[in-house]
């Protein structure tokens, strides 16, 4: 009976599969992301680890030996740009799905509770838009760096100790942006819980929670997930701005925000190491352009699938 009672999937439309088939920008996307994402995780693997060390080439051009040149400390800058992008990457991943799973939270209590509750709960969104964002990274990476490096080394955990900065961007950027996931979830949920499909799960004597998971969470996958692949980038963009301010990802790790503030300081006058800064601002900025089309082919095409 609860089936029944439930709408459709909007992202099991085929018709959606074939608009996004049918759109080059999508394909070319997703094709480069894939490549992106596999490179940065094993391509390190496939490359001597003493690339990443400090060698004699300081400097050295693009050549065969080093195709996108060394930097300041002989360090192979490919080998570092692989690195640096798993950082990015996994910031950038982990941080949109908390923020993915505090801003679904949030909305859908929001938009289905309605009345005082929903409004108690955007005017605190409203107040939490207003808190910089700066000044709370920065509090929580002062107020949780130390006692999480503590505690990670009481229980054993050095990779958690190394990477704590690291665990705190994730968290503290997640936390700051899932709050227009949580207007857009809402809004939804208020236009949904008026259908037929809910009201029938209410004649049925369905729990509120029931109702919330069962059959209007799955109904919301569609607008979620092209709000993801939108929220990706604004958090690798975010976690890349702090990392270039020196505020983010410290040495020896590095991710493209880090690898961007070396090559920007080693620009000069005198010569130009044009190769530090080109290739990290490429890889990062091509990276973030396929996002952004996956996201829009994604909207496109449920849009269609709405206006059909």
């Amino acid at each position: 009976m609860a089936t029944s009672t439930r709408e459709s999937k909007p992202m099991s439309d085929p018709r959606i599969l074939h608009k996004l088939k049918k759109n080059p920008a999508a394909c070319l996307s997703a094709a480069f992301l894939g490549f992106v994402i596999l490179a940065c995780i094993f391509g390190p693997f496939l490359m001597s680890s003493t690339l990443g060390e400090p060698g004699p080439n300081q400097y050295a051009p693009p050549s065969l030996e080093h195709p996108f040149g060394t930097d300041l400390n002989g360090r192979d800058v490919l080998y570092r740009l692989l690195t640096g992008g798993r950082i990015s990457l996994l910031v950038g991943f982990c941080g949109a799905m908390v923020s993915l799973f505090i801003g679904t939270a949030w909305g859908l209590v929001a938009g289905y509770a309605g009345g005082r509750v929903d409004a108690l709960m955007m005017r605190l969104v409203d107040i939490l838009y207003s808190v910089p964002r700066l000044i709370f990274i920065l509090i929580a990476i002062n107020a949780f760096n130390s006692s999480l490096q503590v505690w990670a080394a009481s229980v054993g955990l050095e990779f958690l100790v190394q990477s704590s900065r690291i665990a705190i961007l994730i968290v503290t950027l997640g936390v700051i942006e899932w709050l227009t996931m949580a207007r857009i979830v809402r809004g939804q949920v208020l236009s949904l819980k008026s259908r037929q499909f809910v009201t029938a799960a209410r004649a049925l004597g369905q729990s509120h929670s029931r109702i919330l998971i069962r059959h209007l969470l799955p109904n919301l996958g569609g607008i979620i997930l092209i709000y993801l692949t939108l929220t990706i980038p604004a958090v690798i963009i975010d976690e890349s701005f702090l990392s270039f301010l020196g505020l983010g990802v410290q040495a020896p790790q590095a991710s493209w925000g880090s690898l961007l503030a070396d090559g920007a300081g080693a620009i000069n006058p005198v010569r130009s190491f044009w190769w530090l800064l080109v290739f990290p601002a490429s890889a990062m900025a091509s990276t973030l352009l396929a996002l952004n089309f996956l996201g829009d082919a994604l909207r496109d095409a449920m849009d269609s699938r709405v206006r059909s």
